[in-house]
């Protein structure tokens, strides 16, 4: 496998409304400060890549107009996926492992404000038997939050912790959304969103834009000291149906995980893709990570999620880490769909 790295990453401060920039404005300081650590202009980007999704624009085909952001002529190479921008860096991955290149950008963005974002998530539904039925996603997630619960394996207590910590944590990221110092007490005192879920069970609503500059070899070593090299990378996807899979536990990621070798060594840090505070538990399970492993040191989804973007962070914080020499190893980890449908499974290293 041809050595690939993350070299710099860059992102907006999260927001829950962005309304004096349109998405193109919005992405931009993000894509030009992830070439400006690395001293790069889109001239030397061999491939670019984008995860967005048209459903929050309300318009056909809006990720074009943003291309305004990246500088498309002269004509570049460029793709998109209607994806978290994980995703396009899975691809930008492939098209480096082809050796046709040797560097790529991508980059992810998300307007969720101006529209009604449970409502949307609805078309991630099967069309014909639930999404007409419009469930919104944070009734969804505390059907699932309910049967993990039942389970008896963990506690509203246990949620609490994550909510409370992951929050705790964010007072130290400049670019997260939410933060707070409150204790379990504070957190289980609030009424139910959505019973079993409280309002800080689940994530914000949020605008943001996240860029990755990747390189291969020794174009990486290049450009800086310490490259987060990928030593393993893997997603799955489950049935859209909700009946067909337990949703107390994560199958696909499970599968990623073990595909992308988590278990291979000690895990220093883990950045989790989790919504809501009873998904981090069951994707910490699925991974295997232990008390050892930091688990979202950045706060998380749960301080600033923005759509299609949370993923893309979730790798942008392991690799700052790893090239920082905060962490040798680390986990980072992307979502999307339903329940924890769709996973991807990240392992980043530093050279030694």
């Amino acid at each position: 496998m041809r050595d690939v790295a993350i070299i710099s990453f860059a992102q907006t401060p999260m927001r829950r409304r962005v309304d004096e920039l349109n998405e193109v404005e919005m992405l931009m300081p993000a894509v030009h400060g992830a070439l400006a650590q690395v001293d790069m202009t889109i001239d030397d980007i061999g491939f670019t890549c984008s995860g967005s999704t048209d459903y929050l624009a309300g318009m056909a085909f809006s990720f074009v107009s943003t291309l305004d952001a990246v500088g498309p002529w002269p004509p570049i190479q460029e793709s998109h996926v209607e994806m978290d921008g994980a995703w396009a860096l899975y691809e930008a991955w492939v098209k480096l492992q082809l050796g046709e290149i040797d560097t790529a950008l991508v980059y992810a963005y998300a307007k969720s404000s101006p529209g009604d974002l449970p409502m949307v998530l609805t078309r991630q539904l099967d069309p014909i038997t639930m999404g007409p039925l419009w469930p919104d996603s944070v009734s969804i997630a505390a059907l699932q939050a309910r049967a993990l619960l039942d389970t008896g394996r963990v506690t509203e207590g246990d949620l609490a912790e994550v909510a409370v910590r992951s929050r705790r944590d964010a007072l130290a990221n400049p670019n997260a959304q939410l933060a707070w110092d409150r204790g379990l007490d504070d957190h289980l005192a609030e009424d139910y969103l959505v019973a079993p879920l409280r309002r800080s069970d689940c994530p914000p609503i949020t605008d943001g834009a996240a860029a990755i500059v990747w390189a291969a070899g020794d174009e990486a070593r290049s450009k800086v000291d310490r490259p987060a090299w990928i030593r393993g990378i893997d997603h799955r996807i489950e049935p859209i149906h909700l009946g067909l899979r337990d949703l107390t536990v994560s199958e696909s990621t499970r599968i990623a995980a073990e595909k992308a070798g988590v278990a291979d060594g000690p895990v220093d840090v883990a950045e989790i893709h989790a919504p809501f505070t009873h998904q981090e538990l069951i994707l910490r399970q699925a991974m295997g990570l232990g008390g050892s492993t930091a688990i979202n040191p950045s706060g998380g989804a749960l301080c600033a999620n923005p759509m299609m973007t949370a993923g893309l962070v979730r790798l942008g914080e392991v690799a700052n880490r790893i090239s920082a020499g905060t962490a040798d190893r680390g986990v980072a980890h992307a979502t999307s769909g339903p329940c924890l449908q769709q996973n991807l499974v990240c392992v980043l290293e530093g050279d030694n």
